[in-house]
């Protein structure tokens, strides 16, 4: 199957939302709540830019179909962190791609490269090992465990900590 990856546009939001909103609803994966909507994902939507270190790509074939996305964002909002990024990645739950995901991330980091980002960091609900294999193929390494860090369907879920240097 042929993926193309590319900057996400505003009319991807649908499908966004429609990729997210099922790990949200489901799993804690994401440690989001809520459903989102077009709307309501606009705020994150619209700090990407086209340069800089908050990046989104998506992949999609060649019909169209949104098939995942992968994005970098503030790690934290304090202005000392501002060479650090978060990143997170996500493809649909009902079409599985083998590789969608290496893909996704090698066109996010390649276009991290020239920016002024030192550290990209990976937060990641336990268990995962798929997600934690993922990023060790992009030399993520462990940075340590937060023990019952978030609550999400009447239980308190672990959170793996990884991070590489960009």
């Amino acid at each position: 199957m042929s993926i193309i990856i590319r900057p996400i546009q505003l009319t991807d939001l649908p499908a966004i939302v429609a990729i997210l909103n099922p790990f949200i609803e489901t799993s804690a994966t994401t440690f989001d709540t809520e459903p989102y909507t077009v709307t309501t994902r606009l705020p994150w939507f619209h700090q990407f830019k086209d340069t800089g270190r908050y990046r989104c790509f998506v992949a999609e074939t060649p019909d169209g179909e949104l098939l995942g996305f992968a994005n970098s964002g503030p790690l934290r909002p304090k202005r000392a962190y501002d060479t650090s990024v978060e990143v997170s990645i996500y493809r649909s739950p009902e079409r599985t791609v083998s590789g969608l995901g290496s893909l996704l991330y090698a066109e996010l980091f390649t276009a991290l490269a020239d920016e002024d980002v030192h550290r990209a960091h990976a937060v990641i609900t336990l268990p995962n090992k798929a997600s934690i294999g993922l990023h060790q193929k992009f030399g993520f390494y462990e940075v340590g465990t937060l023990n019952e860090a978030g609550r999400k369907f009447g239980r308190y879920h672990d959170v793996f900590w990884m991070e590489k240097r960009c």
